[in-house]
This record gives C-alpha cells, structure tokens and sequence, in this order.
C-alpha cells in the first residue's frame, strides 16, 4: 500500500487532559469550543499542542449541553442552533487568530453529527453555518449521509470520516452508546477495523456483514479509555502497512 495516506483525527478538548500524549500520532483534531465541553482556556491550550505538533485544528461544535455531553438530541428552532453553533466556531477562530492559525474543518459532535447524518433539517442548519463562514475549510461527513448530499449540492468541500474505535450497524450508523459492542477498545481490532476500510472500502458491521465504506480519516474518541494506546497502534501497524498518517 505505498503511497497511500491516511487521516486520523481524536476528539479533544473535552477536559480528558490527555491531549500531549495523543498528538504526535495524528494528523488532525477536533477541539471542543464550548458546546458539549470547553472554554477559552482549554480551546487555547490544545490549540498550541497542535500548532506544535503540526496537526490540523478543526471545530467541534455541538448541541449546546454540558450537562449530557453533547450526546443526547435537543429540541432547538433551526436559527437558535445556527446561532449556537456559528458563535462556537467563532470563539474557536478568536483563539485560532491570537495563534496565528488557520481553521482547517468542521466536525459536529455527538447527537448533532449523528442526526445530520440522517435528518434533513439539522444537516441544513450546519450547511448554512459552513456557508455563512468565508474561510475555505472543510466539512467531515459519513459516508451515504444526508449531510454528504447537502453538502455537496451546495459546493461544500467535504471529507468522508469514519471510526476507529466504534461499531456500525448494517445503514453505516453508529451502533448506539447504549448497546453492548459500541465501543470498540482493543488495539487490534481498532486497526482491523480500519486496516480493511482503508485497503478494501469495506466495514463490517455489528451483524457481521461486509459492507462499502468511504473514508480519508478516522476517528478515536479522546474520552474513550484507551485512546492512547489505540492511536498509537493503530499509527504503528498503520504505517508498517506503508500507510502514511497526515
């Protein structure tokens, strides 16, 4: 597999502290910017990791509830969440500019990113914030989704994503966080996982079935246990495979 080139992103920001460790084994991040976690503080500190470690920095807005981390649906009008979600992006790009570095995607977290991936409405609000931002950043999508149509009917520059460390139902849906097997937490079944989206475009899902899968970067959670030692291995078979992460 000369040549070929991966993407892995994590999550962070997210008041795991873990950060310094998982950086120099991945190419791009999503910081949290106040929605489902962080403030100014937090959104400086892993900035300056990543500035230091060369890793793209992406927002990671959210619904706007600490209290459930993200993970559980609001009911929201559509303009209250593109204000929410454009006024975390913006204090995110307040921090990028004190740094002197440039915003290169966006990431919803949690339920946002999950309902955008199949609810037409939701994935219009995020469309619209990425519209309404001048900047020529990217949008990370999964693969078969409605914000992947939208986003591409609106000319928006996408990059399919998938996960490292999650299982997938046979629609190419998260396996939800209440199920048993969601989480994947073994390193080599990590880097299987995502060994056969990248050499293949095949997942398997949680029912055993093989089925096409798009991807340019991957995903470990930062909050998840074993982040570390996940990102790591899958970052050494990764590139023993002649696989480069950038």
């Amino acid at each position: 597999m000369e040549n070929q080139t991966v993407d892995i992103n994590v999550d962070v920001g997210e008041g795991v502290g873990n950060e310094a460790s998982l950086m120099p084994y991945i190419a791009s991040c999503n910081i949290a910017c106040g929605g489902h976690a962080g403030d100014y503080d937090t959104m400086k500190t892993v900035v300056k990791l990543a500035k230091q470690n060369q890793v793209k920095i992406g927002a990671h807005p959210s619904f706007p509830d600490k209290e459930n981390f993200g993970r559980q649906p609001m009911d929201m009008s559509c303009a209250a969440l593109f204000t929410s979600i454009k006024s975390q992006i913006d204090d995110l790009i307040h921090v990028l500019n004190e740094e002197h570095v440039l915003l290169h995607h966006i990431k919803p977290h949690g339920a946002l990113y999950n309902i955008a991936a199949v609810d037409e409405k939701i994935a219009k609000v995020i469309i619209e914030v990425m519209k309404s931002i001048t900047l020529p950043i990217k949008l990370y999508v999964p693969y078969k989704s409605v914000i992947e149509d939208l986003a591409l009917k609106n000319g928006i520059n996408i990059t399919y994503e998938a996960f490292a460390d999650r299982n997938y139902n046979n629609d190419l849906t998260l396996v939800s966080r209440s199920e048993n097997h969601a989480v994947i937490e073994d390193p080599n079944q990590v880097f299987e996982h995502v060994f056969r989206m990248v050499s293949e475009q095949k997942v398997k899902t949680i029912h055993g079935t093989e089925n096409d899968m798009k991807a340019d970067t991957f995903c470990v959670h930062g909050d998840n246990p074993k982040a570390i030692d996940l990102i790591k291995n899958l970052n050494e078979k990764l590139t023993l495979k002649g696989i480069k992460i950038r």
